[in-house]
């Protein structure tokens, strides 16, 4: 993350991704695949396994591959590059991640659980859960918010502004921030 003042000298909180140049890498059709979808690769690998040399043949090996589908099918050809430059800037995003992890985590980390109080009959157990159920059914109901591992899961936000394209680096810089670790792979899409 980063910041920019705007015209009338406010502070506004950046956040500056590394978008690309992707290349597309198949293409799906509805007569041959009984959908359509175009498979788009970032990032140049080293060393891939060998049926992935095979599959990225008629472009360079590169390191992710994600797939998208298609509304209708569009005039893309495989090899095709894919930058910023289909960004405006003032343009509303959705941007897809998977949030930083944060290993186990209790209740009142994880729920935001209030705990217990400090006094009246409570020795050791101030940031426990409490009761996780009645009698009746006898075992712990499914969905019950308890202790457990935090993060770490695909996490979406939407409405980022655009801020500024940088076409020759393949830079956009968007208000605000983004879900996931510095380096995490994110999917940008028009809202």
């Amino acid at each position: 993350m980063s910041e920019v003042f705007d015209t009338e000298g406010k502070v506004v909180p950046i956040s500056l991704i590394l978008a690309g140049p992707c290349f597309v890498t198949q293409v799906k059709t509805k007569e041959k695949d009984g959908y359509t979808s175009v498979q788009i690769g970032f990032e140049e690998a080293k060393k891939l396994p060998k049926p992935q040399v095979a599959h990225l043949k008629k472009v360079k090996p590169l390191k992710y591959l994600r797939e998208f589908r298609l509304p209708q099918e569009e005039k893309v050809k495989v090899g095709q590059e894919v930058t910023v430059s289909q960004f405006k800037v003032g343009e509303k995003v959705k941007v897809e991640g998977v949030s930083k992890a944060k290993g186990f985590a209790g209740v009142m980390k994880r729920h935001n659980f209030k705990g217990a109080p400090a006094t009246h009959g409570h020795k050791h157990d101030h940031r426990a859960p409490g009761s996780i159920g009645v009698s009746f059914p006898e075992h712990v109901a499914k969905g019950r918010r308890m202790a457990g591992r935090m993060g770490g899961e695909k996490a979406t936000v939407r409405n980022l502004t655009v801020v500024a394209v940088d076409k020759e680096k393949n830079i956009l810089a968007l208000k605000g921030a983004v879900p996931g670790k510095v380096g995490g792979l994110l999917k940008i899409s028009a809202e």
